[in-house]
């Protein structure tokens, strides 16, 4: 990417930015074509972008290629101005999961001249193994570009650092502190980065997260909490053909302890526990002395978990084998983010700069299953929180079809510069 200019503001830059106020003052039927321009003019920028963010491999237990490609977000955020740091994660929360070593993310911040203050999130860590890439090339095909991890969520990392690219063209420094934080865990629910996400995300008026916009280019104001339970049962091993009697099968209690929690999910209200994982035995002809299982569980309350886990805690106590041993683990990986008035309003105006360009616009104030770190941003923000400004694509944690469409980068690029602009200018403050 070519070095930006200067982050002060020249003369032609200064009336280019006053062209932008009065325009935007304006009742708009149209795109602001200062921007929509700028967009266009960057297209090429984000797919080359994403094309050097693909082509570094960038698992979460992969530490050293996510500082790689820490490195390179870091020197394009630097070539813009902003005063960037890579932080190595100190405080870090352990899940069951959570290997020895975490990768770093990048933060960035931008100061203006204004008093709003607004991040953007994404992350550059992936679901894949190192070696991949050989074999899954980045690469272009019509209005599809493909690539491992590309919609989850490089292509989000990409868009974040053209946007402030265009602010910079724009000579855009109304904002009191624009910050930027790209995550090298979310992928492994973000045990490095979540205290530093939640602390920023607490200091500001506005948080946007670049996540995909699914299929539609919905923006989404709530997201599901995930959350993980883990079973294991201590038994009796023994002879399974001549002595079976003198083992304790955990298999069995097991099985019983699962099939009497089957009740405990609320769909309707957004509240599931799925057990996904099990594991018991030895051998053929041995009572199993142990067993195992996880379950996945999701909630669109905090407090859903904490019901959960009590239930659960109760229901063990009622064992099929008395002489067994029950033990529960239950971790919350990742709260829910709530929708608010904030939120709602945000997104409001977001859908009318899309109707500027005579597109449609979904905002799901609803989780539908899935979490993201857009909810650390909310846990504890009076501000707006808003999850999928990150291009239309398919295929995430996929080995073969990973895609974003490419007709999606300018109206992105679009909404994100405008959102920051009417955020700092006080014409999209959040309610």
């Amino acid at each position: 990417m070519p070095m930006l200019s200067s982050p002060v503001m020249r003369p032609r830059q200064t009336g280019l930015a006053l062209a932008l106020l009065l325009a935007l003052g304006a009742a708009q039927a149209a795109p602001v074509a200062q921007v929509h321009d700028a967009a266009q003019a960057q297209q090429q920028d984000v797919l080359d972008t994403m094309r050097d963010l693909v082509n570094i491999e960038s698992g979460s237990k992969d530490p050293e290629g996510v500082a790689k490609i820490a490195a390179l977000v870091a020197e394009r955020l630097k070539q813009q101005g902003g005063k960037v740091e890579i932080i190595t994660p100190t405080d870090i929360f352990r899940m069951d999961d959570t290997p020895e070593k975490i990768g770093p993310m990048v933060h960035a911040e931008f100061a203006g001249t204004g008093t709003k203050k607004i991040m953007l999130i994404a992350h550059m860590d992936t679901v894949y193994l190192p070696g991949m890439l050989k074999d899954q090339p980045y690469r272009v095909e019509g209005d599809k570009a493909y690539g491992l991890g590309i919609a989850d969520d490089k292509q989000g990392v990409a868009l974040i650092i053209n946007t402030v690219a265009i602010l910079q063209k724009l000579g855009v420094k109304d904002y009191g502190t624009l910050t930027v934080l790209i995550n090298g865990d979310e992928e492994i629910s973000s045990p490095g980065a979540r205290s530093t996400i939640t602390r920023l995300g607490a200091e500001q008026d506005a948080v946007l997260s670049f996540e995909g916009g699914g299929a539609k280019g919905d923006l989404r104001l709530a997201t599901s909490g995930i959350g993980s339970a883990y079973l294991t049962v201590q038994g009796r091993t023994s002879h399974a053909g001549s002595r079976p009697e003198g083992g304790v099968n955990a298999l069995y209690e097991l099985a019983h302890q699962v099939l009497q929690m089957d009740d405990l999910s609320q769909n309707d209200a957004g509240l599931k526990l799925n057990w996904t994982v099990a594991q018991a035995g030895t051998n053929r002809n041995v009572i199993p002395g142990q067993a195992t299982a996880q379950a996945d569980a999701r909630a669109l309350k905090v407090s859903d978990f904490d019901a959960l886990e009590a239930a659960m805690r109760e229901r063990i106590q009622k064992k099929l084998l008395p002489e067994s041993k029950v033990d529960l683990k239950f971790e919350v990986r990742r709260p829910p983010l709530q929708a608010t008035d904030a939120s709602r309003a945000l997104a409001a105006h977001g859908k009318t700069i899309y109707d500027e360009l005579g597109l449609p616009m979904n905002v799901l104030d609803r989780a539908t299953g899935g979490g993201t770190d857009a909810a650390f941003a909310g846990l504890k923000s009076k501000g707006a929180v808003i999850e999928g400004f990150g291009l239309s694509g398919f295929g995430a944690h996929s080995n073969d079809a990973e895609y974003v469409l490419t007709n999606t980068i300018v109206p992105r690029l679009y909404l994100a510069t405008r959102m920051i602009m009417d955020v700092s200018q006080g014409k999209a403050a959040p309610k």
